[in-house]
């Protein structure tokens, strides 16, 4: 039996995709596999607008304005310095349009920017994807099982929470004033990860490893999956999957990873790769500590070893970023 067509739906909206980056373009094409016809896109970089024929093909590229004009569902898919900007200026020029549906996919607000558009009667979402995004049909398939955090007034609510549905994803409630925490959590776990990454590969290959990716690969990997299962346990969570010289209590281990990546440090002006492993193992002995895997004396002595001649480079002792120019 063939199935149905998506198209062929109750309740399909016209959707205007306003940024066809990286998230606008595959959010676009996601719904519109659910059946939602995309109208309009505004593109304005030749990166977008190539992006938006690929994932987009056959959609119009129209001006900011007109997009909104013709849409049901306006999907604003700009970064996050440029939405109240871009909310208020539409508000301006009365492009909003009362009962508009009105969508942005900014982890950092709620609904609270889309103020002036509520003003003229739309209906306001914020819908955050908790992914990193290639712009590229990939993302089509990861968005199956993505958490989505939702924040919407409370009539509106399932509005938001079915459209991540149809588009294969998980609705999260989420509050407006809980919108700022939320989005720094994300950012600081995968922002950061890619920074730790970056840094162990650096000094991996100053040790001379050819392929320092392909040496972190496995590990990273079972480091993670081990934390997100432990996460997903009663008890104290991620820290528990710990392993290593904090978990083992070897303090000299510790103290000779200061020295060896201080030398490092010194040699190459990577000092944040020092000053980054310290901090982080600071914050390794407090947790396994406070989860009960180490005694307070392993801890002291960790805390010892660690912070030993900490002072002894600091950032300014790195290359003058001006000697250069």
């Amino acid at each position: 039996m063939t199935p149905p067509d998506p198209a062929t739906r109750p309740g399909r909206l016209g959707v205007g995709v306003v940024g066809s980056g990286r998230v606008g373009a595959v959010l676009g094409s996601a719904l519109r596999g659910a059946g939602h016809p995309v109208v309009a896109v505004s593109a304005i970089s030749e990166a977008s607008r190539e992006r938006a024929a690929t994932l987009l093909p056959g959609v119009p590229v129209l001006d900011i304005p007109e997009v909104v004009r013709r849409s049901e569902l306006v999907l604003l898919t700009v970064p996050d310095d440029a939405l109240a900007d871009l909310v208020r200026g539409l508000a301006d020029v009365g492009a909003w349009q009362v009962g508009q549906i009105v969508v942005h996919t900014s982890g950092r607000f709620g609904v609270d920017v889309l103020a002036p558009a509520r003003a003229a009667g739309v209906i306001p979402l914020a819908l955050h994807p908790a992914m990193t995004f290639t712009g590229t049909s990939l993302d089509l398939a990861r968005l199956v099982g993505c958490s989505f955090a939702v924040t919407a007034p409370s009539p509106v609510l399932p509005i938001g929470q079915a459209l991540v549905v149809e588009i294969g994803g998980e609705p999260v409630v989420l509050a407006e004033e809980a919108r700022g925490l939320y989005h720094a959590a994300l950012a600081h776990g995968a922002n950061h990860l890619v920074v730790l990454v970056a840094q162990a590969a650096q000094a991996l290959a100053a040790a001379g490893v050819s392929d320092p990716g392909r040496m972190l690969g496995p590990l990273l990997e079972a480091a993670l999956d081990g934390a997100l299962r432990a996460e997903g346990t009663d008890g104290p969570g991620a820290i528990t999957a710990l392993t290593g010289p904090v978990r083992r209590g070897d303090a000299g281990t510790v103290r000779e990873h200061g020295v060896a990546l201080t030398t490092f440090a010194a040699a190459t002006g990577a000092v944040d790769v020092v000053a980054g492993y310290r901090a982080l193992a600071r914050s390794a002995t407090g947790r396994a500590l406070a989860a009960g895997l180490i005694s307070p004396a392993a801890a002291q002595e960790l805390l010892d070893g660690i912070n030993e001649d900490a002072g002894a480079l600091q950032v300014e002792d790195g290359p003058d970023p001006q000697e250069d120019e």
